[in-house]
């Protein structure tokens, strides 16, 4: 009975494998999303049945083990050098002058590949299997992050046909649909967006929590075999040759070239296509391709002599750096912002850009002087993208984060196993003042007729002091402040009694609580009604309704117990402003009453209005999905929801399925 087993787990694991090696690697998938993750289920079943046939190379690795004390350091065999940076086409040729000079001739070839703005990882493969994974560090030693690198769909977790023991060296990246969306969710979770997909992919592969890193959706490219020559290749061309042989996605854009002209070729036309790619990439390398003349050319203490890099000059405009200031945001976290000398940009004036954090400030090495490069992020917030340092100024020093806060001088804390640096006083002023622009903004209650600059205004007035103070405001004081007026107070006024009634989930968005964005906040809502009785439950509690996580569930039993926070809430029921609704467990209304749906995959109708319709009935729709979910809902190319739903026993309908129930209850499909 063993070794029939034996045999449909691996009959079922290389089919998988099979599978991962079409979609994630040639995007050339034979079957639906959806039948994938039926295999994936049954695989995952037989593994729990006979835990003692479970390999270390099996797709259901890719998972994420249980969460690291800390990374180890890893001494590499041979050093993971940097390149060499050239930015125009004579630095380009001058590099290839001295490859001649250095060779006594032309070399027989050169490779040009995409520069991918990623992560270096070194991986070593034993008996085809992965032992290891490790980045680059400072060279000479980096981190063992082999139980997050196995989460990563494009790196093989066994090899096909390659040699006992082999290292293989590639990057690290998140794609731009993938770190989009990675952000989207950040700001609906009222967390700190990522700078760029570099930033988000570096702080992914080194989370001490591989189940976490898994979320982050990172991809691989190899490029190089180190010690390549050992396993008789001659080229580097070959060696990425052999590489796409084993299984690995290899840089789509590399390209064997015989001449300069060639190279110039091929840098122009991926700097044309660049931001049509679907990762980023900031140049072109341009590589030696016989092995022997590698080894022939050699290498400085810093870079190999046969590689160099063509870095494309950054998108958006340059200007000058006249300042850089550190803002305390409605979570305390400081965030450095460049002052610049007002550029055109996008259709309008920049004279402010961000600087995100203080990893992206040591990356970007940017000082005030400094000739910089600045763009949109995401078509709306101005940053900078690189510095000019030819433009730099004599005398001019690195930027430092400040070790204190800037409005309060209280020291300040780093997240642990983040880049943030936070002002950690609750009673910070530039604190509260950010928190009661946020409550009065359109991302909370919504309060027309005060802005950023109104409340400001009204906060320098002392008229304000937290968001319960606006409705203590003395009417008659506000009239005589400059630009206001008795109609202008009046309207404000009426807009205040109306903000009384806004439902109960912008209350919470609005309160700033870390974590909860809209969607954590309408789920808090539904289930509790009320904020005096979401004050008084456990965090334990709160993990029972579907869709709210320990995280959520930890911040929100952490607001209602500091004493501040608790003050500010009984100072605006006090006041009227104290929403409730009708709990939906406790409701025991409609057809659906009592029934938890997750729709997952592309519906024939858009999945907003599908949700109302079931939300209508009397039904709960949440995004993830337990025990308690009754039904997962799956349209075409469903995503890991349907697998979870396999793994849980949850029942699972596809759009027939779903109307005939309806139909069962009455509702009208």
């Amino acid at each position: 009975m063993s070794d029939d087993v034996r045999t449909q787990l691996e009959s079922l694991r290389a089919e998988i494998r099979r599978h991962e090696h079409l979609y994630y690697v040639l995007a050339r998938p034979e079957i639906s999303d959806y039948a994938f993750d039926q295999l994936m289920a049954k695989l995952r079943r037989l593994e729990a049945e006979h835990p003692q046939l479970v390999t270390s190379d099996s797709p259901t690795a890719r998972v994420g083990g249980r969460p690291l004390d800390e990374l180890l350091q890893v001494r590499h065999v041979v050093p993971m050098m940097s390149l060499d940076n050239t930015y125009n086409e004579t630095e380009l040729e001058e590099w290839y002058e001295r490859v001649v000079r250095g060779l006594g001739r032309p070399p027989s070839g050169l490779v040009a590949e995409l520069k991918i703005d990623g992560v270096s990882l070194s991986l070593t493969y034993e008996a085809g299997l992965l032992v290891s994974a490790v980045t680059r560090g400072d060279g000479e030693v980096g981190d063992d992050v082999t139980a997050n690198a196995r989460t990563i769909r494009t790196l093989p977790l066994r090899l096909t046909g390659a040699p006992e023991r082999v290292e293989v060296r590639g990057e690290v990246f998140m794609p731009r649909e993938v770190f989009a969306a990675l952000n989207r969710l950040r700001r609906e979770e009222n967390e700190e967006p990522f700078a760029n997909p570099r930033n988000a992919a570096a702080g992914a592969i080194r989370l001490l929590d591989p189940q976490e890193s898994a979320q982050r959706k990172l991809s691989f490219f190899a490029y190089q075999v180190p010690l390549a020559e050992a396993l008789g290749l001659e080229r580097h061309s070959g060696a990425l040759e052999r590489l796409a042989s084993w299984g690995f996605a290899v840089n789509p854009g590399w390209r064997r070239c015989r001449e300069m002209a060639e190279v110039h070729a091929v840098i122009a036309e991926w700097g044309a296509q660049r931001g049509a790619l679907g990762f980023d990439i900031d140049g072109v390398v341009l590589k030696v391709d016989e092995l022997a003349e590698q080894r022939a050319l050699g290498a400085t203490s810093k870079f190999p002599r046969w590689a160099v890099a063509f870095k494309y000059p950054p998108e958006g405009v340059r200007t000058r750096v006249r300042d850089i200031v550190v803002q305390v945001g409605r979570t305390g976290v400081l965030t450095p912002v460049a002052e610049l000398d007002p550029v055109r940009l996008g259709g309008s004036t920049v004279s402010r850009a961000t600087l995100h954090n203080a990893d992206e400030v040591g990356r970007l090495d940017v000082r005030v002087g400094d000739l910089v490069w600045v763009a949109k992020g995401g078509d709306v917030i101005p940053k900078v993208e690189a510095v000019d340092v030819s433009g730099r100024p004599e005398g001019s020093v690195p930027f430092v984060m400040p070790s204190t806060c800037p409005e309060c001088r209280s020291p300040v804390v780093r997240d642990e196993g983040g880049v943030a640096v936070r002002c950690p006083n609750r009673a910070c002023p530039g604190v509260l003042r950010q928190r009661l622009v946020y409550f009065c903004s359109r991302a909370g209650l919504d309060i027309e007729g005060l802005g950023r600059r109104l409340v400001e205004q009204l906060l320098a007035a002392g008229l304000l002091s937290d968001p319960a103070s606006l409705w203590d405001l003395d009417w008659t004081r506000l009239a005589e402040l400059p630009g206001w007026g008795e109609k202008s107070a009046t309207n404000l006024r009426e807009q205040l009694e109306q903000v009384r009634r806004r439902p109960l989930w912008r209350l919470l968005v609005a309160l700033g609580i870390r974590h909860v964005g809209e969607k954590a906040a309408k789920l808090l809502a539904a289930r509790f009604g009320s904020l005096a009785v979401l004050a008084a439950v456990s965090e334990a509690e709160l993990q029972q309704v579907d869709g709210i996580g320990p995280t959520i569930a930890a911040s929100v039993a952490g607001f209602f117990r500091d004493a501040a926070s608790r003050q500010l809430v009984d100072r605006l029921v006090a006041r009227g402003v104290d929403p409730k609704e009708t709990p939906v467990e406790s409701a025991g209304s409609g057809p659906l009453a009592g029934l938890t749906f997750v729709l997952t995959g592309t519906l024939s109708r858009p999945r907003p209005e599908v949700q109302r319709l079931l939300e209508a009935a009397g039904a709960r729709v949440v995004d993830s999905v337990s025990r308690k979910t009754s039904f997962v809902v799956v349209g075409s190319d469903p995503g890991s929801k349907a697998t979870k739903a396999a793994e849980r026993g949850v029942a699972v309908l596809d759009e027939t399925g779903l109307a005939a129930l309806l139909g069962e209850k009455g509702v009208i499909w």
